[in-house]
């Protein structure tokens, strides 16, 4: 008896630390008699406390998995598996920037963002194009770009950021898993961004799962984009619309809520500001003056034989042994 008492006094007081660093009210030492009295009552909605914490997408699926929406403050992860998806990933995270400045435009405020890019993934995926992001919904008026030399500056840049408050999110890109980027200075950012109110997105480019203390985790996944929509709703054959990802919830901030096996449609519409489910149950309508770009065959080559080669006569030599 009196070791468990000694480990349950342990317990308690681990539980209590772990409150103070998260800024959470201190738990008391009947906990688990009034943990089991909640538990056996029925669980509240994770947007009946949580609402005010976060801005929702409209988006029912989305919203279900990520326990209310976007949080406002925070460390988020936004990952690709493979490096030559990374404009998926970076666009998500530039959406959800552009989302967040079109929510704080409302209330009469000019946010700022910060974007912390990695060299490599520069070298590899090129660097953010200015006209391309005014036409995503994000102008440069609006973000700062930053490329450090070594995963420590980047590191000490997002810190330095989120404590200025200067910033309405911080996008801290980093490529793979690198080992001088583990769960203590994962941990260390989430507190720095609970503590100032903001929201820090990890963009992980070519990388795998890997523990941390984010909020959520989600894949992007490079998708086809429907068809542009006509004012009516309908589809226009032949045309392009709005950008397509895909998304694969893999942490959830619900605990109750399981990682998705699939992954999640969605467009993001760069005018509005704001993200949507696909419709393919409405069937296009037929362009009459056809495609744009027909996509029309080049000339053959006027330089190259005119028939292919017949094959030489295959030689069978003998063993040599």
């Amino acid at each position: 008896m009196a070791k468990e008492a000694l480990a349950r006094e342990r317990l308690f007081a681990l539980r209590e630390t772990i409150a103070r660093m998260e800024g959470r009210p201190l738990a008391s030492l009947d906990a688990p008699a009034a943990e089991g009295a909640a538990s056996s009552s029925v669980a509240p909605s994770p947007q009946d406390g949580q609402q005010h914490l976060h801005f929702p997408f409209g988006l029912y699926p989305l919203d279900t998995a990520l326990a209310g929406g976007l949080p406002k403050a925070g460390l988020a992860e936004i990952r690709t598996g493979e490096l030559r998806n990374a404009g998926a990933s970076t666009g998500l995270a530039l959406a959800f920037c552009a989302f967040l400045a079109r929510a704080s435009e409302e209330r009469g405020e000019e946010p700022a963002f910060l974007f912390i890019g990695e060299r490599s993934v520069a070298r590899e995926a090129g660097e953010l194009y200015p006209t391309g992001l005014a036409d995503h919904g994000l102008g440069l008026r609006r973000l700062f770009h930053a490329t450090p030399r070594r995963l420590e500056e980047a590191l000490w840049l997002a810190e330095a950021a989120i404590s200025s408050r200067a910033f309405r999110a911080v996008i801290l890109e980093i490529a793979g898993n690198p080992q001088r980027f583990g769960l203590g200075e994962s941990r260390r950012l989430s507190l720095r961004a609970r503590h100032a109110g903001s929201l820090l997105l990890l963009l992980r480019q070519g990388g795998g799962e890997e523990a941390g203390s984010t909020l959520f985790r989600l894949e992007a996944l490079p998708s086809p984009s429907a068809f542009y929509r006509l004012p009516d709703g309908r589809p226009l054959d032949g045309t392009l619309g709005a950008p397509g990802l895909a998304i694969r919830v893999e942490k959830s901030p619900d605990p109750a809520f399981p990682p998705l096996s699939e992954a999640i449609a969605i467009e993001w519409n760069a005018h509005e500001r704001l993200f949507a489910l696909p419709d393919a149950r409405i069937p296009p309508v037929r362009n009459p003056a056809g495609p744009a770009h027909p996509g029309a065959r080049l000339p053959v080559p006027s330089d190259r034989p005119d028939r292919a080669q017949a094959p030489g006569t295959v030689v069978a030599f003998s063993r040599a042994s």
